[in-house]
């Protein structure tokens, strides 16, 4: 009896699984067992951790002089009035009390790092996360430079920001996760989330073919723009592209927009041909990257990392993976395990003694 006590109380302190369990610290004392996390919260954790490099950018010292509110009205150029107008208007306002403004936008990245990155606080940040985002794709990017007929994927568009405002809707933790083949998936189910990637994608491969995208000197001048403040090895790798590309414009416009297309388009192929299509969308966009100077992360005046890094983050949220259920049953779409058919039941023979 005091057997069946003891079991009864240990099933209940491990929630009625004990053998599914992993066995406690032998350090003494009763201690709450540690679950590896799953994909989905390793790319959370990540997002986490650009929110909080991003506060970091911006609690650099550029960040609280007027240099910073410069680089925001610089957003309103070329932009139609009805976007332009309030970004220069928050421009402004940010001018005349720089000092404050900056820390506040700092402090608000710092705590939505900490807040996805904290399981109890998790949906609440990602929430915050994406109306923050959208309000600074606007006021404080000109929607990515969109609208005005410059921009282009090696400048970063379509603006970074809006990249982690479409990372907390794919990696958000639904109450029940839906059948997916990826994780970008679970939350907004396959169809959808395979949409918005070749939304994304077919967006930058049109913006890459934009005139002003594509002329002889823009791929050159945009990249070696970029040296500016960087580290020597950094530069001299800037410039070396930047050379590469001059006049060439056209040709390497093509060639990449033609990727950024297969790349859209990709998603929809069978797993084997989907792994080397997201394989070659992470290959582009750390090209891209080293195009951005690193996004002016040792410049001194960078204030997020740009797009590459949010894309390659982007690649591992669709990356195709077994998953098992709960009763160990295959992945979705793998093909189901064949064994020996079930032997049927022998029959029955009487017992020895028994009455026939």
């Amino acid at each position: 009896m005091g057997d069946g006590i003891a079991a009864t109380t240990a099933a209940r302190l491990t929630g009625g699984d004990t053998a599914a369990r992993p066995r406690e610290a032998s350090a003494g004392g009763l201690h709450g067992s540690w679950a590896a996390p799953d994909s989905r919260r390793v790319l959370q954790l990540a997002l986490a951790g650009l929110w909080l490099l991003d506060a970091v950018l911006q609690y650099q010292s550029a960040m609280f002089s007027r240099a910073f509110p410069q680089m925001l009205a610089d957003a309103a150029r070329g932009n139609p009035a009805v976007i332009g107008d309030p970004i220069t208007w928050t421009a402004r306002l940010i001018d005349h009390h720089v000092v404050a403004m900056n820390a506040i936008f700092a402090t608000v990245q710092l705590l939505l790092g900490l807040g996805i990155a904290w399981r109890p606080t998790v949906r609440l940040a990602l929430g915050a996360s994406i109306a923050w985002a959208l309000a600074v794709w606007w006021l404080g990017e000109g929607l990515g430079m969109v609208l005005t007929g410059t921009a282009s994927p090696v400048n970063g568009a379509p603006g970074a920001v809006i990249l982690y405002a479409l990372l907390a809707v794919l990696l958000w933790p639904a109450a029940r996760d839906r059948p997916a083949r990826f994780v970008a998936g679970r939350a907004v189910g396959t169809g959808a989330a395979r949409l918005l990637w070749l939304v994304l994608w077919g967006s930058l491969g049109y913006l890459a073919l934009q005139p002003a995208a594509r002329a002889p000197q823009a791929l050159s001048n945009s990249v070696s723009a970029m040296t500016s403040g960087q580290p020597g090895w950094l530069a001299a790798a800037d410039s070396d592209l930047g050379r590469l590309l001059s006049h060439q414009g056209l040709t390497a416009s093509i060639i990449l927009a033609v990727a950024l297309v297969t790349i859209a388009l990709g998603i929809y192929l069978p797993l084997p041909a989907v792994r080397a299509v997201l394989i070659l969308a992470m290959a582009v966009a750390a090209l891209i990257w080293v195009a951005q100077g690193l996004g002016g992360l040792f410049s001194g005046s960078g204030t997020d990392p740009d797009s590459g890094p949010l894309l390659v983050l982007l690649g591992a949220a669709y990356w195709p993976a077994r998953q098992r259920t709960a009763a160990g049953s295959p992945a979705l779409g793998s093909p189901a395990p064949r064994g020996p058919a079930p032997a049927s039941p022998a029959p029955a023979r009487p017992s020895p003694g028994s009455p026939t």
